[in-house]
């Protein structure tokens, strides 16, 4: 049983070699607000599940997709996971994949970018990702 909760853990932790930056995505009063306090607790959805969700690379469009797909004031958040310390954990969510989630307010130093994500032709049209 120690070895399963070892893994457990071991699986919460960020998988260093394969992400550079996380990634969340706001409505544009969303970002304004944090600029504006400094902190966030997140979107309506964070608040209602005790974290900010937050997407890598490899699911950020998806997550654009199925959660904001007529939204045209789409901000693209990014943050380097290492700057968010112990309160981010990697943990199993849509299709099992491993989604960064946050069990803290999400401070606006720790906000590496912000891109704004126009809305072309029904698809989100995202800049470079790290």
């Amino acid at each position: 049983m120690g070895a399963v909760a070892a893994m457990a853990v071991d699986l919460s932790r960020r998988p260093r070699q394969l992400q550079r930056m996380i990634y969340k995505l706001f409505l544009a009063s969303e970002w304004a607000k944090l600029q504006a306090d400094g902190t966030t607790h997140g979107a309506p959805i964070d608040l209602a599940d005790g974290y900010i969700h937050f997407s890598d690379r490899g699911t950020v469009a998806e997550t654009a997709e199925k959660y904001f797909a007529d939204v045209t004031d789409l901000w693209l958040i990014s943050v380097d996971p290492d700057r968010l310390g112990d309160d981010l954990r990697w943990e199993a969510a849509r299709g099992g994949a491993l989604f960064p989630h946050l069990y803290r307010d999400l401070r606006l130093p720790e906000v590496a970018d912000a891109t704004p994500v126009p809305l072309v032709d029904g698809r989100h049209h995202f800049p470079p990702l790290a």
